[in-house]
């Protein structure tokens, strides 16, 4: 069961990239959307921000070989965390 989703795309992940405590990113690149933990989510306007820009830009995989066959951007997106939508 994912533990924490990504603030600009709602990737599922097991683990936080922002560390236990909620406040230590690791600066690392989400799958998805290529957002940088600690960077693009820092705040829910940044979120939001590089969320237009990677919608508008065709919302394409960072990874795209992680991209799941079935995979469904409305599904994922309502996954963003209320704050961050």
């Amino acid at each position: 069961m994912p533990l924490w989703f990504c603030r600009v795309c709602g990737l599922d992940y097991d683990e936080s990239p922002w560390g236990p405590d909620e406040h230590t990113p690791d600066h690392t690149l989400c799958g998805c959307c290529g957002a940088e933990f600690g960077y693009h989510d820092a705040t829910p306007a940044s979120a939001r921000q590089f969320r237009a820009q990677w919608l508008a830009s065709g919302a394409g995989w960072f990874y795209p070989n992680l991209r799941p066959a079935s995979w469904q951007p409305a599904e994922q997106l309502a996954q963003i965390p209320v704050a961050y939508q």
